[in-house]
Parts: structure tokens; C-alpha cells; sequence
């Protein structure tokens, strides 16, 4: 799995952190997201399908 994210989309609602904080994190001045891994490990690879559905900017993108 590789994740990417447009950090220009993002409105910082947190979705992302709340689903998989392992691989997503928010700017502290601007809450905008911030990709910690971009390649998660298999076990959180549902945690992250799940982030990038809920993201309401569809700010997420995740290839398989």
C-alpha cells in the first residue's frame, strides 16, 4: 500500500488522525494533515482505507 495526501485539500477535520494515528498526524498551527508513513504496515492497511473514506476533503489517496 503506498498513501499520499494533498495537504492543499486538507480542512483539518482530524477524520485521518482519529482512524489511524500511526500514519497520520495534524500541523499544529493549521491542523492541515501530515503523512507520518507512507507505506503502513499490513495491519493497518483497513485503518487507512477506512481514513481515506471518512476524509471529507478527500484529501487521501491510497494505492494498493
Amino acid at each position: 500500500m503506498k498513501v499520499t495526501v494533498e495537504q492543499s485539500k486538507c480542512i483539518a477535520a482530524g477524520q485521518c488522525v482519529f482512524e489511524a494515528a500511526e500514519v497520520f498526524d495534524q500541523r499544529e498551527d493549521d491542523g492541515i494533515v501530515e503523512l507520518l508513513n507512507d507505506h503502513p504496515p499490513a495491519e493497518l492497511h483497513a485503518h487507512v482505507r477506512e481514513a481515506a473514506s471518512v476524509c471529507p476533503a478527500m484529501a487521501i489517496h491510497v494505492e494498493e
